[in-house]
């Protein structure tokens, strides 16, 4: 065993983290990329190989919702995120140091790893009253996000907040808040995590995809990751099957709402929202908001404060029935679909039983011609016959 692996393995075991847990943490990673099983043996070969990339967190104007997610990570949970895939050199949360010592540590990173450190950044980057509305030891986040992320390898926006203004950024914007992308434009590698929070896994594996493959995860327009966001809420959803039915929710608590019927009428967002919460889901996996009874709200959509309110009101479009289709006429155009599959189903059997009865009919005819041609050359035979004798 190669000393660096021997150094890792020994580093589990001290920790209290099983090769059987180090394993299945990378098996993990493989699902949520979308990658057959067999890529978890080389996301383990990577992490046991590679050193570990610094990493700077910082924290602008948010509610500390994604460092409290990453906190709280429970597959991978926030020993495997630290421990075994980054080194957390700057987080003003979770860091001991404070005050002059941690401006040190964050420069420390930024002078003796300079493109090499990868930078996080929640919340969004107030701009107006020349940066006043956020400060960290007395410089503003427009300044201190120029310097870490101007020099980063990448930059992952985590949140709605980082990486499309979020909350703070709705109308009408009283401290000029932008995203990272906006803020400080022009940033290499740049790759937006949005949610409200973001999913912890989904961090983690944009980092094991890295150290996997020496390269960032391919990206959509908004320069999400598409293993993530390349597919609506919608399609994964477990209502789905109600949604095609034309079977809703009507109000809170109905017959429907027990029965788990699609949530569009109350307000779901899904079919217009990118994200992968279906298929991974939150609290250790076990659910998710649409999973518990409440709708999506849309919250990993760019300027979804501004868009997606009412959160509890349906949209006035359904994505593929034409911009002025409602649900009532998806729910009625989906009964006359099963009633028309229905009756194109019977006349299909009807159809057939026609062919059928027609095939028979000319099989028996056929018979008969034949058997009518033995007949009537039997009885010359015999007439041929008895004129001989």
């Amino acid at each position: 065993m190669a000393k660096s692996e021997s150094w890792f393995v020994e580093e589990l075991e001290r920790r209290g983290v099983s090769r059987r847990d180090f394993l299945g943490f990378c098996g993990v990673m493989a699902s949520i990329m979308a990658m057959p099983r067999e890529a978890g043996a080389r996301i383990a070969r990577a992490l046991q190989t590679e050193e570990k990339p610094s990493l700077i967190w910082l924290e602008f104007q948010d509610c500390a919702g994604n460092t409290e997610t990453f906190l709280r990570a429970a597959r991978p949970t926030t020993a495997d995120i630290v421990l075994d895939i980054l080194s957390v050199d700057y987080h003003e949360t979770i860091m001991a140091a404070a005050g002059h010592r941690a401006e040190e540590a964050r420069a420390g990173v930024v002078e003796g790893k300079r493109g090499e450190y990868i930078a996080v950044v929640e919340g969004s980057i107030p701009t107006g009253a020349n940066g006043a509305y956020c400060t960290i030891g007395g410089r503003s986040a427009l300044q201190i996000a120029q310097e870490v992320c101007g020099d980063a390898a990448a930059t992952l926006a985590i949140g709605t907040c980082a990486a499309f203004g979020g909350l703070p950024a709705a109308a009408p914007n009283p401290t000029g808040a932008l995203s990272v992308g906006d803020a400080v434009p022009g940033l290499r590698n740049l790759i937006n995590l949005s949610a409200c929070p973001a999913n912890a896994e989904n961090v983690a594996a944009v980092v094991v995809y890295y150290m996997t493959f020496g390269r960032w995860p391919p990206v959509d327009r908004y320069r999400r990751p598409l293993f993530a966001y390349g597919k609506p809420i919608h399609d994964n959803c477990e209502r789905r099957a109600h949604y095609d039915a034309g079977q809703y929710v009507e109000n809170w608590g109905d017959e429907g709402h027990r029965r788990g019927y699609c949530l569009y009428k109350m307000g779901c967002k899904g079919p217009v929202t990118f994200q992968n919460c279906p298929k991974i889901g939150w609290n250790e996996g076990t659910s998710w908001p649409v999973g518990c009874g409440h709708p999506c709200i849309g919250c990993a959509e760019p300027d979804f404060w501004d868009k997606m309110t009412p959160f509890y009101a349906h949209l006035s479009g359904v994505p593929g029935f034409g911009v002025h289709a409602t649900a009532d006429k998806v729910g009625l155009w989906a009964t006359a679909g099963v009633a028309a599959a229905y009756a194109i189903g019977g006349f299909v059997q009807y159809g057939r039983r026609l062919k059928t009865e027609a095939a028979t009919a000319r099989a028996e005819a056929a018979a008969a011609r034949a058997e009518a041609t033995t007949t009537e050359a039997e009885g010359a035979a015999d007439q041929e016959k008895g004129g001989q004798s």
